[in-house]
């Protein structure tokens, strides 16, 4: 299978290019087929892939509202199977850098739209790679890769995730500097660790209970992010470093922790190495 990126010439069945990392199927909003790049409409249901589904308000507080069909379908049909069992998932806190600047310097409804905007190139990113929002924040998100949809490829999914919402930030930054004169730039922070799942509602809410750090540790990767960058913690590096080439920035106390940690940053994604 042909990557639409970089030419590449995949083996039958992957869904990651095995050279740069980008996705090589679509998944249909109406069904949730997988569909490879260069269809036109789904084989299993004939939707119209090139048509743009209608926009709904979107309620943040309300998983049903934003969580798109093919992933709401999955999680109500397996969530027997997960809830209450222990998992290993990879948590991702996403923040604007610069939100309170913005704030005094924008009035209240030019923040919303910005946020906005914002927030549906996070979902999208997030969702792609089959990622949940368990929370949203005034300027971001904290998601959750592994749980309630299980893979083991948590890590990695995640930090695809995350270079994606870079990149598509980056570009969403072009337009705003054009109409704002701002910048907009968002940090990125990944940990990886066990959570215990409770349960998952018909309306997709899902309690769950963090094993140790898990999530505080990856809130703290994403107050060290820069502008703009990506950090993880040693546990997502180790579950990842076989996809990507990570850059260390060195041992950091961290408060909590005993020992200090090696913090890195993915920054750019690379061949699978066999």
């Amino acid at each position: 299978m042909k990557c639409p990126k970089c030419q590449f010439d995949n083996r039958e069945g992957v869904k990651f290019c095995e050279k740069c990392g980008t996705s090589i199927e679509l998944v249909c909003a109406k069904c949730g087929a997988k569909i490879p790049l260069d269809r036109q409409f789904c084989g299993e249901c004939g939707h119209d892939l090139s048509r743009p589904e209608e926009a709904a308000p979107i309620d943040y507080n309300q998983p049903q509202s934003y969580t798109p069909k093919f992933l709401a379908e999955k999680i109500l049909t397996t969530r027997s199977s997960i809830e209450g069992e222990r998992k290993l998932v990879t948590v991702l806190f996403a923040d604007v850098a610069n939100y309170m600047s913005m704030s005094e310097k924008l009035d209240p409804e030019e923040v919303h739209q910005i946020m906005d905007g914002c927030f549906k190139i996070l979902m999208g990113e997030i969702h792609k790679y089959e990622g949940t929002i368990n929370q949203f924040t005034g300027d971001g998100v904290m998601a959750l890769f592994g749980a309630p949809v299980a893979h083991e490829d948590h890590a990695q999914r995640a930090c695809h995730a995350a270079l994606s919402i870079q990149k598509a930030v980056g570009e969403y930054e072009q337009k705003i500097k054009k109409d704002h004169g701002l910048d907009f730039k968002m940090r990125v922070g990944l940990n990886s660790g066990p959570v215990i799942v409770g349960a998952i509602g018909d309306d997709l809410r899902m309690d769950y209970t963090a094993v140790g750090d898990t999530t505080n540790l990856a809130s703290r990767m994403e107050g060290m992010a820069g502008s703009g960058a990506v950090m993880v913690s040693t546990d997502t590096y180790k579950m990842a470093r076989d996809f990507f080439v990570f850059e260390s920035v060195g041992k950091v106390p961290i408060k909590g922790k005993e020992k200090p940690q090696w913090l890195l940053q993915p920054p750019k994604r690379i061949q699978v190495r066999n």
